[in-house]
């Protein structure tokens, strides 16, 4: 008679803690570390861009085997003071913080900085969602940059041409603004949903179509300002601007909406039933079809809503930071929201934070010019660096040899928000 071993219980799987799993994705390919190490790349590159743009500092390299402290010392000098500029222009000086203690300086020319950043940032927060809710749903919009020129005219000439009290005409003027984003948006809604043509094609003519549109409206009687000969239009009535702090600060009511559109837009992903939809379209638009939603609906809807998205971010330009149109009224602030949503990874609150990265950027980069003389396209390379790598996590994790994420997908479509 044969006894059988009592079979041994299964023992327990432990749960890692969350110091473990921190310290495991510490120095994987995640999202947030590929982020922080595409920016530092593009720094780190940067640099060496700073330096041979120097005449001289690119002379102390011609006897660099004889005295090669010469060389490094004057790179370091001037990588340290450039990188130091842009930080003192983008978020605060630590010299102003020391006088504004002491009393000889005042809270202004703290906030200064950090003002200039909020400012740059609002408008692009806007564009920067209008193309990240376009991509959730599978759309590739092109077109915020003509919506968001269409969001200035129109908001523009609601802000001179209608006589109302001060908060309702703000309120009408930012409404037009959407309105007209709205529209312009529609158009290649309704052309991809009822005859296939793709948006990219289509946004771009639009963008074209916009620029050329507001540089023949500022020359029209009625419109542009009859004390000028150049194009520019009238003076937009003060009932009609964003209200701002004092000067010379120029952060204005727009950071507050830009704030409020990113919660709105994520709920509209995460909770609504539309972006339901708009996911499932995004990421499969024959299945959502035989599922019963309107694949044709959700793009005209779609792109009318990231149109009045980029038609705010405009109308926000033009009544918080100019005070009239011109032909170069909306700058890039379409080009650069696609940019922006890009590197916040098509998520509502990634672009909020893009876009304060660009700010910044922008706002550092400009005492960068004057103090030491780097030119601001220097900024443009950087911003294009950073992108370019975030688009290439692959060459990231190669560089630092990061481990495979656990939890992070970075191959995902950019319809799931990547």
């Amino acid at each position: 008679m044969t006894t059988e071993a009592p079979e041994k219980k299964a023992e327990p799987k432990k749960e890692e803690s969350f110091l473990g799993v921190f310290l495991h994705n510490l120095w994987s390919a995640n999202t947030v570390v590929v982020t922080i190490l595409s920016i530092l790349l593009a720094l780190v590159i940067g640099a060496v861009l700073i330096v041979v743009s120097d005449s001289d500092v690119l002379a102390t390299f011609s006897y660099f085997t004889a005295r090669p402290s010469d060389a490094l010392t004057a790179s370091w000098d001037l990588i340290s003071h450039a990188y130091a500029d842009l930080f003192k222009g983008a978020i605060f000086d630590p010299a102003a913080v020391q006088a504004w203690f002491s009393g000889s300086g005042d809270w202004k020319t703290v906030f200064n900085p950090l003002s200039e950043t909020l400012t740059y940032a609002a408008p692009l927060v806007f564009t920067g969602l209008a193309v990240a809710l376009a991509f959730r749903g599978g759309l590739f919009n092109i077109g915020a940059q003509g919506q968001a020129v269409i969001g200035c005219v129109t908001a523009g000439v609601a802000g001179f041409a209608i006589g109302l009290p001060p908060v309702l005409h703000l309120i009408v003027a930012l409404l037009f603004g959407v309105i007209g984003g709205a529209l312009w948006g529609f158009v290649p809604g309704l052309l991809k949903a009822r005859t296939g043509a793709h948006e990219v094609i289509t946004t771009i003519m639009l963008n074209y179509t916009a620029t050329l549109f507001l540089g023949w409206l500022i020359l029209q009687s009625g419109v542009q300002d009859p004390n000028r000969t150049d194009a520019v239009s009238k003076t937009i009535d003060s009932t009609a601007g964003l209200p701002a702090l004092p000067a010379p600060l120029r952060v204005h009511l727009g950071i507050v909406l830009a704030v409020l559109a990113t919660a709105g837009v994520a709920w509209l992903i995460n909770r609504s039933s539309f972006g339901f939809e708009l996911r499932a379209v995004g990421v499969n638009p024959p299945a959502a079809k035989t599922a019963g939603m309107s694949v044709a609906r959700t793009y005209i809807m779609l792109m009318v809503v990231a149109g009045g998205l980029a038609g705010l971010g405009g109308a926000v330009q033009v009544l918080g930071t100019a005070d009239r149109l011109t032909g170069q009224v909306a700058g890039n602030i379409g080009f650069d929201g696609l940019l922006v949503a890009l590197l916040g990874r098509n998520k509502p609150w990634g672009v909020l934070f893009a876009a304060m990265l660009y700010g910044g950027l922008r706002a550092g980069g400009n005492l960068m010019q004057v103090d030491v003389g780097v030119s601001l396209e220097l900024v443009t390379v950087l911003q294009a660096l950073i992108v370019i790598f975030i688009a290439a996590p692959a060459l990231v994790k190669s560089i630092f040899q990061l481990r495979d994420a656990r939890t992070a997908r970075l191959g995902a479509s950019m319809a799931k928000g990547w």
